[in-house]
């Protein structure tokens, strides 16, 4: 068969099974370039548009429309820490007079002595950001008291007796951790005498101190301690003429146990 002959070429078939399907899809190519470009334009034509040009209400949409929302918080509001609690009692405070000096020497009660100190010793934890309750001897909230520590506060005898100067302290050791009455002890001893230049007098540590009656009223939990500041004889004038002294020493201590400080290593050796 010549080439003038044969029949005229055939084009070939398209190979999608379905022939609007290649239509449809260029379609749908063609208004999304469409509506990205008007996209693109209007951002621009918003951003680069002095306010006053669009009508208001339709400015106001589109600044909403394109203002990215603030997501909400997935932290709960902090709630604020209630401060520790201490609790210094009183001696014999709101019961009795304690122990009585004669007119001779003065004449001054030993509860006297140990509200005014108690009271300097509340001033300065308060002042230092504490809770602190100031209780009295027999105070009903001793009864399952609660606190980081509690402090009883006491004077000695005013009896005459040779050599007897220096203060006492005793720990509850009937506590659910006798292991921190005793740390808060050793705190205030420490502590005590080196702000008062007092000494220890061990040996007279009483029933009185090591059974004090408020060690099994409070909860079993709260580490406490008994302080005798010093004989009301001997030890009298700086019993009744530095009152502020005798505070900030059994302040030091129980910010010793507090802070959890060195109790060997006294506050001009901490760096």
């Amino acid at each position: 068969m010549t080439p003038e002959n044969l029949p005229a070429p055939v084009d070939p078939v398209p190979q999608y099974s379905n022939p609007l399907e290649p239509a449809s899809g260029s379609l749908f190519r063609q208004l999304f370039v469409i509506l990205g470009v008007g996209f693109l334009v209007a951002t621009l034509f918003t951003a680069w548009t002095e306010p006053g040009l669009l009508p208001n209400a339709l400015n106001d949409r589109i600044a909403s429309a394109l203002q990215s929302p603030t997501p909400p918080s997935m932290w709960p509001t902090a709630t604020a820490r209630p401060n520790p609690r201490i609790g210094i009692v009183a001696g014999h405070s709101g019961n009795d007079s304690g122990a009585v000096c004669p007119e001779a020497l003065g004449g001054f009660r030993e509860v006297d002595i140990n509200l005014n100190i108690a009271t300097r010793v509340r001033e300065n934890l308060i002042a230092l950001g504490f809770d602190v309750d100031l209780l009295a001897e027999f105070d009903n909230r001793l009864n399952g008291y609660q606190a980081i520590a509690l402090v009883s506060i006491h004077a000695d005898s005013c009896i005459y007796i040779e050599g007897a100067t220096g203060f006492k302290v005793a720990a509850a050791m009937s506590t659910y951790y006798p292991e921190q009455a005793t740390r808060l002890t050793s705190c205030i001893r420490t502590r005590y005498e080196y702000v008062t230049g007092l000494t220890l007098h061990p040996g007279s540590v009483t029933l009185d101190m090591t059974d004090y009656h408020a060690f099994s009223e409070i909860n079993s939990q709260t580490p406490a301690a008994i302080i005798e500041v010093g004989f009301m004889n001997l030890d009298r004038q700086i019993l009744t003429q530095e009152p502020d002294l005798l505070a900030q020493g059994i302040t030091d201590g129980i910010l010793c146990y507090i802070r959890n400080e060195d109790v060997n290593v006294l506050p001009t050796q901490i760096p």
